[in-house]
């Protein structure tokens, strides 16, 4: 079953695409991120960056890589962001946990 969902989304993207996504997770903080945000949804830069024991605007810049490469969604609500995995993040998630 999941071997036929990688195999669909693989074909209905170009490898442009497929590029873009990877670009977007290479990177060992960003994959810590997506698993992170996999595990709690809405959770904000700060959170992220103090239960990795991280430096607040390096997350922030990751995080941001992460929307732009279509992997992370964020959600304003009031002065916080909140951020959850895209239906291609959470794909991705489950693509990474196979390895």
């Amino acid at each position: 079953m999941f071997i036929a969902c990688v195999l669909r989304w693989w074909y209905m993207k170009t490898s442009k695409q497929l590029e873009r996504y990877f670009k977007g997770a290479a990177n060992h903080r960003r994959i810590s991120i997506l698993g992170l945000v996999g595990k709690s949804e809405g959770i904000t830069v700060e959170e992220i960056a103090d239960e990795l024991d991280a430096n607040f605007k390096t997350i922030s810049q990751h995080t941001r890589s992460l929307v732009q490469a279509g992997l992370l969604n964020k959600k304003y609500r009031g002065r916080e962001v909140t951020h959850s995995l895209s239906p291609y993040g959470q794909s991705f998630l489950r693509f990474m946990k196979t390895f």
